[in-house]
């Protein structure tokens, strides 16, 4: 493995030159925790970008945080925490779901997108990122956005960027928009219902005008035992449904007794409380009852969205068909699901499932060999794969940056 250490956007440049001119792909990486999403890299050159690893600039006041691509989360976290503020779209830390060590980068958590419970009421990853340097797949590097919210005219490059796993161009820098952490946090628990009737008490909180922030859904099961996280909140594996208020004080109480009296035909629900709330969401976040050191670690994960009002229904059909586990976030638009080992990690099973209703799914979690011979990413309709593709090679027409990642069977 041939591993190439940049220091600055001008050697990103460089190194990608040579591997135009080599014919040469590149695997991106800062420190690489989420190689394991996505299939193996057709090839064997590394640009690791982790020495991009400043702070450019942080100015609380204005909300705003400038930040080289390699900078490790935490640290950043950490950051902008002592202020107060935080990241609204809560990204997930995939460390646990993966068994690696936690030490994911800013550009990591741009380039996979994955939002958090908030995602319901803030919006993604993309919806954050205000700005980003890069370096195309020509070799060129290109800024797009700036440090300020504002209208878009012409090309808003930044939204493509998030998600796109690294295939697109190669961020050496980004600027993000923060927000104030809220004074107060407030989290209604539901004990005992069905995936059907879990589903129903979500869409109607969300549907409410109490501002729910986080509406998710542990079912009834066997595998979870007290589960880190969750503590004696759901002991010996019953059905728990969460809903989370954030605000000030006044307004966070006000609102949890108002949304207990619209779910009381669901039951009665018990409240908890900032740091124990807290606890509870990252558990969520993180899909945490999956965690590769747990009871399901060795079985297949896949992460499905889904319409929020289909989930319930998908879910549990999904959960029958496999004998697998599942966990609701996003009221009932995303679905973590734990699958027993297989070849193909039920891929063909849930792929149809998802299909039939209208969602799509990607396998997080999974062996290399199983990765092999699935199709990772969900197999995108004909007239969205031919924009994705034209849209990838108006950034990197050599198929340089990550080749093989999003799709398989690429090769070198």
């Amino acid at each position: 493995m041939d591993t190439l250490k940049v220091r600055d956007a001008k050697d990103v440049e460089e190194v990608v030159r040579a591997a135009i001119a080599n014919e040469q792909p590149l695997e991106i990486i800062g420190h690489g925790t989420k190689r394991g999403i996505g299939h193996a890299m057709a090839t064997n050159a590394v640009l690791d970008v982790s020495a991009l690893s400043a702070v450019t600039s942080y100015e609380p006041n204005e909300l705003i945080v400038t930040l080289q691509a390699g900078a490790p989360l935490a640290d950043v976290l950490s950051l902008i925490d002592s202020k107060n503020q935080q990241f609204a779209f809560e990204p997930m830390n995939t460390a646990p779901l993966l068994g690696t060590p936690p030490f994911g980068t800013i550009g990591g958590m741009i380039a996979a997108g994955l939002a958090g419970p908030r995602r319901i009421r803030a919006g993604g990853a993309r919806d954050h990122l205000l700005g980003a340097h890069a370096v195309s797949g020509f070799g060129d590097s290109f800024k797009t956005g700036g440090r300020v919210v504002k209208n878009v005219t012409g090309y808003d490059l930044c939204k493509l960027l998030s998600g796109s796993w690294g295939t697109l161009s190669v961020m050496t820098e980004v600027t993000l928009k923060v927000m104030p952490k809220p004074e107060a946090e407030r989290t209604l628990l539901l004990r005992g219902l069905d995936d059907a009737a879990a589903n129903k008490a979500m869409t109607a909180a969300l549907g409410s005008p109490y501002d729910v922030s986080g509406a998710a859904h542990l079912p009834k099961s066997a595998f979870r035992a007290r589960t880190d996280g969750l503590g004696d909140i759901a002991g010996q594996g019953e059905a728990l449904t969460v809903l989370r208020l954030e605000g000030i004080k006044a307004s966070a109480v006000h609102r949890a007794g108002s949304l207990r009296e619209l779910l009381a035909p669901f039951g009665t629900a018990t409240l908890i409380e900032d740091a124990a709330s807290a606890t509870l969401w990252a558990t969520i976040r993180d899909a945490l009852p999956f965690a590769a050191g747990g009871a399901l670690g060795a079985w297949p994960v896949w992460r499905i969205v889904c319409p929020p009002a289909s989930g319930g229904a998908l879910g549990a059909q999904l959960g029958r068909e496999t004998g697998g586990d599942v966990i609701y976030d996003w009221g009932g638009g995303l679905i973590w699901a734990a699958l027993p080992p297989k070849g193909d990690a039920h891929a063909s099973t849930v792929r149809q499932r998802v299909d039939a209703f209208g969602g799509h799914a990607t396998l997080i979690r999974a062996a290399e060999d199983v990765r092999r011979n699935v199709d990772v990413f969900h197999p995108q309709a004909v007239g969205i794969a031919a924009l994705s593709e034209r849209v990838r090679a108006s950034f990197d027409p050599k198929i340089i940056l990550n080749r093989g990642r999003l799709t398989r069977g690429v090769a070198a």
